[in-house]
């Protein structure tokens, strides 16, 4: 249910086109919380229908031509409800640490290069987060959305630096298993 929410908070900060909302997840709410174009799409006709946004005034899109979106109070009220719910935290499901587990009983043949490769998607994934950091917050801002944004931000930077920690640390057992393989 969090999608309409992304949306909303996402027109909320800048009433934007379907295509401009697509842009920006891909560049920052999509680090944390995916769709699809087509889902994005979708539910801007929901929110639209269920009375969250409306087209912005004054603008009548030709055929061709974006149609922005704004947030009407029903969707910012919505929106707050759903912040101050209570939630638990989701169960996580990682299919790479099912199969490591795995490996523990069937061997681990062919896994390592996996590792390897997720290891460099995360230590990519960790530079693209740090390269946005030192662009986008810079030490001493005081604005309270900023900073908001930015603990969001610090929280992907922690997650990236501990799994480039935790698959080195895998790379390294694997590394002793098949020296003693080998002995």
């Amino acid at each position: 249910m969090s999608l309409p929410h992304a949306i909303l908070t996402a027109l909320l900060e800048k009433p934007s086109s379907g295509l401009d909302l697509t842009r920006r997840f891909d560049r920052s709410i999509g680090y944390f919380w995916s769709a699809t174009h087509q889902q994005i799409y979708r539910e801007l006709g929901r929110l639209e229908s269920a009375g969250h946004i409306r087209a912005l005034p004054g603008q009548a899109p030709a055929r061709g031509q974006k149609k922005a979106y704004e947030v009407l109070p029903a969707g910012r009220a919505e929106l707050a409800r759903w912040t101050a719910a209570a939630q638990d935290p989701k169960p996580h499901r990682d299919a790479l640490l099912l199969r490591l587990r795995a490996a523990a009983v069937v061997g681990t043949a062919g896994l390592e290069a996996d590792l390897r490769r997720h290891l460099d998607l995360h230590r990519r994934q960790l530079a693209e987060y740090e390269e946005i950091e030192k662009r986008d917050f810079p030490p001493g801002d005081d604005n309270a959305q900023a900073r908001l944004q930015h603990l969001v931000l610090r929280a992907g930077i922690e997650l990236e630096t501990f799994w480039t920690q935790w698959l080195t640390e895998a790379l390294g057992e694997m590394g002793k298993m098949g020296e003693l393989e080998g002995a």
